[in-house]
């Protein structure tokens, strides 16, 4: 590169960070496109809109009706934001909170009455017509009903989602596909079989009008429909949208709606800006001290890195929360990685005697398929939980995979076009560059039984304590109430309290009568009222918080009112977030199976992952720590943080595999020995940025990062310690054969 490359190259880049620095500080254009300010925040963060309805009639609504409302009512309002809740209050009543949103009557206005949808036939069997042109019915729903006029009701309804195809013409065209039950779909063949006949329609009927009045071309036998006629995938989306909440088993109605605050208090949102600040500063000053010219470099491009993730979560409209912030670490983390792998990669060439220039190319070659394939796993487990999981696990997912692509970008092209225009304005000694060092070798495979023994027994205390804390009465876990409900209770204050204040004065006394520190706060706007959440509290405990309520905050008993909520995170949603892990967990390994040609580096890799998850698991059970949504984002976090640490030693395996005749435990060896500074550099970045948000955190803040830093040690010690262990005992007991 050429001297005056190189500066317009620099010039370039310092543009792009102060473009990009503009943007998330101002915004762009009358909408501040872009700007930090704009980024929408989940309602641990920011607040929103709280609406609970109430099930209509006189009768108690069955629990599984109620199972049922709330998983479609989940679904529904993910069209508002991925961090949305829905959970049950009470027997009849279920709440719904949105993130990001200031105008209740809004919601209730687009989201309409949930329940009341009906497939109606366009003629009786007297060959009547049931509605006109627009709509209009000729007799009431409930004739109609009787009259078997109605084919299907919304509760036939499994699946309701929009898409694209191209028509014959092969222009767009936008679809709502139907996905009916067994009931529905005997139903709706023999209805669109009869109505096919003439080309008639069948009208969907939603809340007292019509939705939509597609023409029957073809019978429809098999339980799958698509209605066309959309112009816009908006149309579609509010059309899909539209027959899932009218899938609905019962009839709501409004109870109340409310805006509230953030659940973490304005002070967790301060803290963790100043704990990011500082993490990051921490590092720049660890990479150029460790790394030099290099490490100044890699400094520069994580700044843009931040600014372009900031950038991209106001364009993008992510929601983000306290897991969301954890895949912007855990990708901050592979970012740095990926810039350490290089480093140490060039410091190798230096040494063997090639000039700065080469081998700061060569060091990039060399490193690029252990940078890709550690992202693309990471890539392919936040693609899958973002398209399956529901919630703050597709929140988690949408950050984290924004980071990997933004970060690979940064890695791979902008560190290393300043690497090179620093080299080409005269920085050219190799004292700035740094040269690999003779290190000690470890035989770490000699100590592998050590090891082996010591995991095995960390885990069989995970087990025991699990074990003996259900035999206690206890749950094995200490599980939040986002997993098992909890006791949701309205104070109303004679003073309109700050944030702040409640947080400060208010949160601790709770606290000491729930001995738990996850407690969620929520103020309602415009009013003095405070709704605390908290894990399910018995007579004595809701009689020691009014107490304390009255004796602390001279708050009157009458204005004081608990209910009982069912968890946030549904079996439904469960059970997605556990199907999302496996096929992420399968994908992973057939594709490290594919790169690696050895299936057995793949399952090496997820006894690695197993391994983490069920240390975290173990520290869970002995410190008592609150297993709530977080825990998921933390474990996912350690998951992804894992095999990106192993994919790296393999990576080296593989390179010395095909280059060398050494036996094959001294490969194994002298590779682990070799990744080892990087090993250690990464985790120590990453471990600095989620101790910093410990220590500044608030406790709710506190309980998310304790488990991510005892997953970061574990992480580095199953990568170093066992993953090439595995692969060496299963390569050696199952053949040397790929």
């Amino acid at each position: 590169m050429k001297k005056q490359n190189a500066i317009i190259a620099l010039v370039a880049i310092l543009l792009l960070i102060a473009g990009f620095g503009y943007s998330v500080w101002y915004g762009i254009g009358v909408d501040r496109v872009g700007s930090a300010e704009g980024i929408h925040l989940g309602l641990d963060l920011a607040g929103g809109v709280s609406i609970t309805y109430q099930a209509v009639g006189d009768e108690t609504p069955s629990a599984e009706d109620m199972d049922d409302t709330v998983y479609k009512l989940q679904q529904r309002v993910e069209g508002y934001s991925t961090e949305a809740l829905v959970y049950k209050e009470g027997s009849d009543r279920v709440s719904i909170e949105i993130p990001g949103l200031s105008d209740a009557n809004a919601v209730l206005e687009e989201l309409g009455r949930p329940g009341s949808l009906y497939f109606i036939n366009h003629v009786d069997s007297n060959g009547n017509t049931n509605y006109d042109a627009y709509g209009n019915l000729s007799k009431s729903i409930d004739e109609l009903i009787a009259d078997g006029s109605v084919v299907l009701t919304g509760s036939n309804v499994v699946e309701s989602r929009a898409g694209a195809i191209k028509n014959d013409m092969g222009t767009t065209e936008y679809i709502v596909e139907l996905t009916l039950d067994e009931e529905g779909t005997k139903k709706f063949a023999a209805a669109t079989t009869e109505a096919a006949k003439t080309q008639d329609t069948i009208m969907i009927y939603y809340d007292g009008a019509p939705a939509s009045i597609p023409v029957v071309k073809t019978a429809i036998t098999g339980g799958m429909a698509q209605i066309s006629g959309q112009r816009t995938i908006e149309e579609a989306e509010q059309l899909a949208s539209t027959i899932r909440i009218g899938g609905l088993k019962l009839e709501l109605e409004e109870l109340r709606s409310n805006v509230v605050g953030a659940q973490l208090g304005t002070e967790a949102i301060s803290r963790s800006l100043k704990a990011g600040a500082i993490g990051f500063a921490i590092i720049v000053v660890f990479m150029c001290a460790v790394y030099f010219i290099p490490g100044l470099a890699s400094s520069i491009a994580l700044i843009l890195y931040c600014l372009i993730t900031l950038f991209c979560l106001n364009f993008f409209d992510m929601t983000l929360t306290l897991p969301g912030i954890a895949g912007i670490v855990l990708s901050i983390g592979m970012a740095v990685d990926a810039n350490v792998i290089t480093f140490a990669r060039i410091r190798e060439e230096i040494a063997a005697g090639k000039s700065v220039r080469s081998a700061i190319d060569e060091g990039y070659k060399k490193a690029l398929s252990a940078i890709i394939d550690g992202n693309v796993t990471t890539l392919i487990a936040a693609l899958v939980l973002g398209v399956i999981g529901t919630g703050s696990i597709k929140g988690f997912a949408q950050t984290l995979a924004l980071g990997i692509v933004v970060s690979m970008i940064t890695a791979l092209f902008v560190t290393k076009l300043i690497l090179r225009s620093f080299y080409a304005l005269g920085i050219k000694d190799e004292k700035w560059y740094g040269k690999a060092r003779e290190y000690r070798k470890i035989d770490f495979l000699s100590k592998k039984t050590v090891f082996i023994v010591i995991s095995v027994a960390v885990i069989l205390v995970g087990i025991v304590t699990m074990i003996a804390n259900s035999a206690m009465g206890r749950h094995a876990l200490n599980f939040s109430l986002e997993f098992l409900g909890g006791t949701s209770t309205n104070v109303t204050f004679n003073e309109d309290m700050a944030l702040a204040d409640i947080d400060a004065k208010v949160v601790p006394s709770i606290e000491k009568i729930t001995g738990d520190a996850n407690v969620q706060v929520q103020k309602v706007t415009g009013s003095n009222e405070v709704i605390f959440k908290t894990r399910a509290l018995n007579v004595q405990e809701r009689e020691a918080f009014n107490d304390m309520m009255e004796s602390e905050f001279a708050v009157p008993a009458d204005k004081i009112v608990a209910e009982t909520i069912s968890s946030t995170i549904s079996s439904e949603m469960s059970r997605d977030a556990i199907l999302a892990i496996i096929i992420a967990t399968i994908l992973m390994l057939i594709y490290i199976w594919f790169r690696f040609k050895d299936v057995r580096f793949g399952a090496s890799s997820v006894i690695c992952l197993i391994h983490d998850v069920l240390v975290v698991i173990t520290f869970y059970a002995l410190a008592r720590i609150t297993v709530g949504s977080t825990f998921v984002a933390c474990i996912l976090t350690i998951v992804g943080y894992s095999i990106n640490a192993t994919i790296v030693i393999f990576d080296r395996i593989r390179e010395k595999l095909n280059a060398t005749k050494d036996d094959l435990k001294t490969i194994v060896n002298e590779s682990v020995n070799q990744t080892l500074s990087r090993s250690l550099f990464t985790s120590l970045t990453t471990f600095i940025m989620v101790a910093v948000l410990y220590i500044l955190g608030v406790s709710s803040v506190k309980e998310f990062a304790l488990p991510l830093m005892i997953g970061i040690i574990c992480g580095t010690y199953s990568s170093v310690c066992l993953a090439s262990a595995i692969w060496y005992l299963l390569r050696t007991k199952l053949g040397a054969k790929n």
